[in-house]
């Protein structure tokens, strides 16, 4: 895999199964991402999407093939080198936030930094640039239930943002939000994907986010059925 490819798949198979037989999810999958892309696995449910950022996030093995992330092959990684590589390198962003209730924002931010060997001062800085990064350096005593929905998708991107993953996996981050607040949210993931070079992959049939994609993956029944780059 050369230096700057974050991401390489080889004829990347998943089957579930599902009666006396199997669902073939994903079928001979081969992609290449480079470093810094703002790119997306666009197709309706159903499509492989969300399974194929389960894979590359190490959260699921594949049936057949591999798929490599920094440098790192799926197919043969352990468990415990798959929590490592989530822990350093990967961040996460779902359309359900995910947040921890009993907690204030600072908290919920600062946890994923729990996990790694940072003195509290270093904490504290990363939690309060992550949270100027999405403009929410008022809201660090806030609870959850205290926020928007708007804000607390930007206090989930900022919890996945604070580690500076090289790779960030977002599986349709706007599906809970109007119009206005997934625009919102976009524009700062384009700046930090502009600012900290970190390459994000969406999993999304939202129109509004495939604006944003500067590189666009169709999926259609688990196979890869167009992959454009998009001018902007």
């Amino acid at each position: 895999m050369e230096n700057n490819t974050i991401i390489k798949t080889d004829n990347l198979v998943k089957r579930f199964p599902i009666g006396g037989g199997h669902f073939t999810a994903l079928e001979d999958i081969n992609l290449e991402l480079n470093t810094g892309e703002f790119a997306g696995l666009v197709g309706p449910s159903g499509s492989g999407k969300t399974t194929m950022l389960n894979i590359l996030g190490s959260l699921d093995n594949p049936s057949e093939g591999d798929a490599n992330v920094l440098n790192t092959s799926i197919k043969s990684i352990g468990a415990r080198r798959a929590s490592q590589l989530r822990k350093k390198h990967i961040g996460f962003i779902f359309q359900t936030f995910n947040l921890m209730p009993v907690y204030t924002v600072f908290e919920n931010v600062e946890f994923p930094l729990l996990l790694l060997k940072m003195s509290a001062a270093e904490r504290r800085k990363a939690v309060l640039d992550a949270l100027e990064w999405v403009g929410l350096t008022d809201k660090i005593k806030s609870k959850p239930k205290q926020l928007s929905g708007g804000e607390s998708q930007r206090v989930a991107i900022a919890r996945a943002m604070v580690k500076k993953p090289e790779l960030v996996l977002a599986d349709e981050p706007t599906a809970n939000l109007d119009a206005e607040n997934s625009h919102n949210i976009l524009r700062t993931m384009e700046k930090l994907n502009e600012e900290l070079n970190t390459t994000f992959l969406f999993a999304t049939h939202d129109d509004k986010v495939i604006k944003y994609l500067k590189r666009i993956i169709y999926l259609e029944d688990g196979k890869v059925v167009r992959d454009e780059q998009v001018k902007k």
